[in-house]
């Protein structure tokens, strides 16, 4: 069996998706889905903003056997593997699965990601004095837990060693004095509304992505409910909170200690319905509690409507 510690990066010779043609209306991260139901075409005119449509929902997750899973991946070499690269791993395999929740709304359009981009933010060291910056990994809907690991690794290690570009950017605009920040910023969200925002931005940018997410277990603390930002493009909110230990009832009727967690997701309601979004976590949770099938890519990756 190979060593995936030393195996590179896995690239991809084909995109994910087919290539199509760019048309009129669509945007530089995304493609407008133009055969979507009328009523889910006209629901960010009435919604206009995020903080308008936000649903959000609780889950408890078995994870004995991530932690089982979390033991073997560590006495292989992965010391830093964690719950959080779990996650992404199957948020990314979810995405391969139910493409509909890689969606975005802007300028009032629905759009389908081209790729998958998940922001988190970090602290370079946990001290109460110590700075936040901003990661942004891009995923591949093919990617197995292993080219998880290794790109959210590789961000996580060089924010922590140097300024990232989003810190870089912030911090020019933190120095305009208040008049011409407000000008700035209103101007920031017309272009974004118009897709005229320079790609530079939009690449350092952590409001434009899949998915943003947060580990209040990392602070000791249990889940939130993060609110969704109006500025961007993100759609969906994680966050998850500390271990707590709870009787889970066996099949025959007994009981057994495990380890859960508690994930708290924020939702745009606009970019699909609640049947399609259940579908989607209860994916999700298929892929926490049987980790192991995040081990290869999948078989076939499914392409979002037109």
């Amino acid at each position: 069996m190979a060593d995936k510690r030393i195996e590179p990066i896995k690239e991809y010779d084909t995109p994910a998706y087919r290539p199509r043609k760019k048309r009129l209306g669509d945007r530089k991260e995304g493609r407008r889905i133009r055969t979507l139901p009328a009523m889910t075409q006209f629901t960010p005119f009435i919604m206009k903003t995020r903080n308008d449509c936000q649903n959000q929902f609780e889950d408890v997750i078995d994870i004995t056997n991530v932690e089982k899973y979390l033991d073997i991946k560590h006495s292989e070499g992965f010391s830093d593997m964690t719950v959080l690269h779990v996650i992404l791993a199957a948020y990314v395999r979810v995405v391969s699965e139910r493409p509909g929740i890689n969606r975005f709304v802007a300028g009032q359009r629905i759009f389908a990601r081209k790729n998958v981009e998940c922001t988190m933010t970090i602290k370079k060291e946990m001290a109460l004095e110590s700075p936040d910056t901003c990661i942004k990994v891009e995923f591949d809907p093919r990617d197995d837990i292993y080219n998880v690991y290794k790109k959210f690794r590789v961000q996580v290690q060089n924010a922590i060693k140097d300024d990232t570009d989003f810190d870089k950017t912030a911090g020019v605009l933190a120095r305009m004095p208040r008049f011409l920040l407000r000008g700035a910023v209103s101007l920031l969200f017309w272009l974004d509304y118009h897709n005229l925002l320079p790609s530079a931005l939009e690449k350092v940018s952590p409001f434009h992505g899949s998915m943003i997410i947060t580990s209040m277990g990392s602070l000791g603390i249990p889940a939130i409910y993060h609110h969704l930002y109006n500025f961007g493009t993100l759609p969906i909110f994680i966050s998850y909170g500390n271990i707590f230990t709870a009787d889970a009832i066996k099949r025959d009727g007994t009981r057994e200690r495990h380890h859960f967690i508690t994930l708290k997701v924020v939702t745009d309601e606009r970019v699909c319905d609640g049947y399609y979004y259940a579908s989607a976590f209860k994916r999700l949770k298929k892929y926490m509690l049987h980790p192991e099938l995040l081990d290869n890519s999948p078989e076939t990756v499914t392409e979002d409507v037109d």
